[in-house]
């Protein structure tokens, strides 16, 4: 799933928080709640190896997994495994998105829009052989709608529900508090109660200590080594069909060229990059044997976002972001002052189309671009005359300083990981420089912390967009600010604009397609106009699999769309193996021996312990 916590304008949103992993750590949370996963040790804690007669497809990834709580992952591999272990009461069809059943198998509203009633199927069962139930969805959006934890993912979702009740195994009932467009579309993983009701704590519980973890989906998840590898068996009970391949295995590493040299060796079966392929490595493996690029338009953005003063809900102001960017002008003339064309052309290679609005325009229904009027096109002499006329002009040496005489120079947040972040950094310091403008890139492994905190002005910024537009609208408005300053929260930016959570709230109660989709439209003008995101390019999904492990999967939408991150499971559980094929090593065993040259471990000086952060990873986040 790719939004993760839609938020609605007026909410309560969940808090975001650091997540102890392992270690001491990990044996204080052991401790302290119930572990939803096999009672019984031993075999529970057995490696589901590759060996003879097993097929084991093998993922390479460039971003490591935040939680395995449903109700804490945030971060694209995170959801992307959610979506392998529990089933959504609705899923979207690969071919075009449209709505498909998943855990209810039909829907319906009442006349007045406020109460929906689900059909939960019955040849859904979880991994320890019980029956998937109503009462397991009620419990579910019952526990995000009352635990501050458990709404931290998804509680957007919940935000306007009144109340949820299963009246029978088969029948789940939810009554709202005004009408809601997105009860088609709640990406909301539904966990069994009967294991998920011995939790404590929501909020810290991150369902890694104790193995196989009870779900339903297509795959049941067996081990996981913090900043290493996730591995899942294949669900033979899922009530689709089980999957073709035997294992999954989801391995990280921090090197993408390392990921690239393990798919040439055939050690991995799938690489999709960070969170794509360069274009000298997509160059480099289309002509090596047995591997096939996939090379179709995204469903992300890539953007520059600006810091426009840390707030809490309440008001209080924190962080160190620039005064100058709380001007309208300013932001507007950092982004005439940037070459969209460029950035597609010379970073992306052509593998990119140039950014306009908010949402790519793979979802036409949404996809909106400013009137000739409006667009902040390539210009930086008009950028120097809004500087001007904001009273940043060129002093003698040719910088850019306000009243008080101070330069105006300013510090982007960029994901170390990345290469397009460090590339695009390059030409922002040289298009800035002619106006008079410093910038600092700041590159770093970890950019939550001075993100979440408010100490930074610029940040590069992306989303994976879903079909339908909530989650990503969502993060935006003054309901996603923390309740706290310097707390983790929904919030992308501490944006906060009554006009924009207006026509939030209106999209929200609008069930006509057609006008919900204007009045999107309009909330994506309204963002641009305030100069808050410069959405610079969509890229292309750029990846690559092995022909001699994977014969065949499905893309999504599956006349030319992306392998990795859907909206779905349809890729892994569709893919089938190339005749005689291992697929790839099986990426870890039990003992917990790190695999792979690219594999990372992140380990705290001070203590020893290995901590799964809860970073920001803005560059491959959310679906």
């Amino acid at each position: 799933m790719v939004t993760s916590f839609p938020a609605r304008s007026a909410r309560p949103r969940g808090r975001l928080r650091l997540l102890l992993a392992s270690g001491a750590a990990a044996l204080a949370l052991a401790a302290g709640s119930v572990v939803p996963g096999n009672p019984v040790g031993g075999a529970a804690q057995e490696a589901h190896a590759a060996g003879s007669g097993t097929s084991t497809l093998t993922v390479a990834v460039a971003q490591s997994v935040d939680s395995l709580s449903p109700f804490l992952a945030q971060r694209l591999v995170s959801t992307s495994v959610s979506r392998l272990m529990y089933d959504f009461l609705t899923n979207y069809d690969a071919k075009d998105n449209h709505t498909v059943p998943g855990l209810a198998t039909e829907w319906e509203s009442s006349p007045d829009k406020l109460t929906w009633t689900y059909t939960i199927r019955s040849d859904s069962t979880w991994s320890d052989g019980r029956r998937a139930t109503a009462e397991d969805a009620a419990w579910t959006l019952n526990t995000m709608m009352t635990d501050e934890g458990a709404a931290t993912s998804n509680g957007s979702f919940v935000g306007n529900f009144e109340k949820v009740t299963a009246p029978s195994p088969d029948k789940l009932v939810v009554q709202l508090k005004q009408p809601q467009a997105t009860m088609t579309a709640l990406d909301v993983p539904i966990v069994p109660k009967h294991v998920w009701e011995k939790v404590s704590d929501f909020s810290t519980f991150n369902n890694d200590t104790q193995f196989p973890i009870v779900g339903n989906g297509p795959f049941v998840l067996t081990d996981y080594k913090v900043d290493s590898y996730v591995k899942l068996k294949a669900n033979k009970d899922f009530w689709r069909g089980a999957p073709k391949f035997d294992e999954l295995v989801f391995r990280y590493y921090k090197d993408q060229d390392a990921a690239v040299a393990a798919l040439r060796k055939g050690e991995v079966s799938f690489v999709a990059g960070s969170p794509s392929l360069t274009p000298a490595q997509a160059a480099s493996l289309r002509s090596a044997d047995n591997i096939k690029v996939n090379d179709a338009p995204g469903r992300r953005f890539y953007a520059v976002a600006v810091n426009p003063g840390a707030r809490t809900k309440g008001g209080e102001k924190f962080g160190d972001g620039h005064p100058a960017l709380k001007d309208r002008k300013v932001r507007q003339a950092l982004f005439m002052a940037v070459d969209r064309s460029a950035v597609v052309d010379k970073v992306f290679q052509g593998h990119a189309v140039e950014g306009e609005g908010y949402i790519p325009p793979r979802f036409d229904s949404y996809f909106w671009k400013p009137s000739d009027g409006q667009k902040l096109a390539y210009d930086p002499a008009k950028a120097g005359a809004l500087l001007d006329e904001a009273g940043y002009k060129k002093n003698s040496s040719g910088k850019r300083a306000g009243k008080d005489g101070k330069p105006l120079d300013f510090r982007i947040l960029c994901h170390a990981t990345d290469p397009n972040d460090k590339a695009v950094g390059k030409y922002l310091q040289e298009w800035w420089g002619d106006l008079g403008i410093g910038l600092k890139v700041d590159c770093r492994d970890n950019v939550s912390d001075p993100w979440y905190a408010g100490e930074y002005d610029l940040a590069f910024d992306g989303w994976s967009v879903n079909p339908d537009p909530d989650f990503v609208m969502s993060i935006h408005t003054c309901a996603a600010l923390p309740a706290k300053a310097k707390e983790t929260a929904a919030t992308d930016n501490f944006i906060c604009d009554k006009p924009y959570d207006e026509l939030y709230a209106k999209q929200l109660a609008e069930y006509d397609p057609a006008k919900r989709a204007v009045l999107v439209k309009r909330m994506e003008s309204r963002l641009y106009d305030l100069g808050y995101m410069n959405v610079m390019a969509y890229p292309n999904a750029v990846e690559a699999y092995r022909t001699d492990q994977i014969a065949s999967l499905t893309t999504m939408p599956s006349d030319a769309g992306n392998i990795y991150g859907q909206d779905g499971y349809w890729s892994w559980w569709s893919a089938t193996p190339a005749a005689g094929a291992s697929g790839g090593s099986s990426g870890g065993g039990s003992t917990g021996v790190l695999i792979g040259v690219g594999v990372a471990v992140v380990v705290l000086a001070g203590g020893g312990l290995l901590f799964a952060m809860r970073r920001r990873s803005t560059a491959e986040d959310r679906e």
